[in-house]
């Protein structure tokens, strides 16, 4: 890693190595599995000059977007969460007034799960999504949908035939691309002189906090603190003048911004998370020290209960095949021996396999139909809504297990 991508600074410093993987939406079809699978390196780093956390861009975007198996639809909460947030920004930004003028853009809209609801509002709306097979899920329900990656140019070109946006949203998008600059130049592009810009992507306060290192893949390129973003939206003409904490994927940011000639002061809210993140350490190295012997435990106490839950010959199967599951199999170096397979509501990855450690992937029935001991949890950001849909578990005595921030073992009540 030559150097940090905001600043250019060399002095970089290690977080933590979880070694070598695959991509971690590389899922495998039964016909690949005899031939070699790509690894790289998987190494966090902080930069002590503008301490934004990122890891080397090894993968492009085009390698992992242009057919992408995560459709944003398959998740109740997540779809629900997508309607709250329109209902609020229409209020906050006063889109409805504005009627048919209004113009709401997306970026990485994925398959339509949030712009639907904009539609179903009649209000003017664009998602721009680099993946073509969610991209045309997305038109196939409505959603007026350009296949294509942001850029200043390609946010100047929108902007030319649409006009400027009253909204820009770019909720999980903010750290899976590698040139941060041009892509926040991009949503510069798109918003109006006097629009907002709404960014969503994880804390790394929560990840530091919470031993969340699963969320740490090669496709998450940088890892935000409200420090780091307000240096990140800067370096595109925006600025901060917002901030929620959101409880989405563990702990997430929503980032409320507009151009910075007409944002004024930010809110108090601004100002107590980044008090709470200086109070965490994240502004020096201290408050990174410890999290690898963190990491390294959480490894250890689920490699223990599998392998004791082997021993006495009981069977433990995986709910969901998350990109965030796969950091964790990988690094845990999780088998089927270990873990027989593993379930998916996503009928892309029905019969497929996990990269790396070849976990196969059947569809959710299954659980039901083997009845086994333990559910290990690899989505486990969205405990509460899973453990309500595999309540049925507790009709033949099994149990839940949820990996991170530690080792939880839980009896569910139908």
């Amino acid at each position: 890693m030559t150097g940090c991508r905001l600043c250019g600074s060399e002095a970089m410093a290690s977080v933590v190595d979880l070694g070598a993987t695959p991509p971690c939406e590389s899922f495998l079809a039964a016909d690949r599995l005899d031939e070699p699978e790509p690894a790289y390196p998987l190494h966090l780093r902080v930069c002590t000059d503008c301490w934004l956390a990122q890891i080397p861009p090894l993968i492009t975007p085009e390698e992992t977007f242009k057919e992408y198996a995560y459709f944003s639809s398959f998740s109740t909460s997540w779809v629900e969460h997508a309607r709250t947030f329109v209902a609020d920004a229409v209020r906050r930004v006063g889109l409805d007034a504005k009627s048919s003028d209004a113009f709401v853009v997306e970026v990485a809209s994925n398959d339509g799960y949030l712009l639907k609801h904009v539609v179903d509002r009649g209000i003017r709306c664009l998602g721009i999504e680099p993946s073509v097979n969610v991209g045309a899920a997305a038109r196939d329900a409505g959603v007026p949908t350009l296949t294509e990656f942001l850029s200043p140019e390609t946010g100047a070109a929108v902007r030319a035939e649409n006009g400027p946006a009253d909204l820009v949203v770019a909720n999980n998008v903010y750290a899976h691309i590698p040139d941060v600059v041009g892509f926040t130049q991009g949503l510069r592009a798109l918003v109006a002189d006097d629009g907002w810009v709404s960014i969503e992507v994880q804390h790394l306060l929560t990840l530091i906090e919470e031993n969340q290192y699963d969320t740490i893949y090669h496709e998450h390129f940088q890892y935000y603190t409200v420090a780091s973003a307000i240096r990140a939206l800067a370096s595109g003409g925006l600025a901060l003048v917002d901030v929620e904490l959101l409880p989405t994927h563990g702990g997430s940011i929503r980032l409320w911004a507009r151009p910075a000639e007409v944002a004024g002061e930010p809110s108090r809210r601004v100002a107590d998370v980044l008090a709470r993140e200086k109070a965490a350490g994240l502004q020096e190295l201290s408050g990174y020290t410890e999290f690898s012997a963190r990491v390294a435990k959480v490894r250890r106490d689920l490699l223990r209960f599998l392998i004791e839950a082997a021993e006495r010959g009981e069977t433990v199967v995986g709910y969901g095949a998350p990109g965030k599951g796969n950091t964790l199999l990988n690094h845990c170096g999780i088998r089927p021996d270990l873990l027989a397979y593993t379930v998916d509501r996503n009928p892309y990855k029905h019969g497929r396999f996990t990269p790396g450690t070849r976990i196969p992937i059947l569809p959710p029935e299954q659980i039901a139909a083997d009845k086994p001991d333990y559910v290990l949890v690899l989505p486990w950001n969205l405990r509460a809504e899973l453990s309500e849909q595999l309540s049925f578990v507790h009709d033949w005595g099994g149990r839940l297990v949820f990996p991170i921030p530690e080792l939880s073992i839980v009896e569910v009540t139908s």
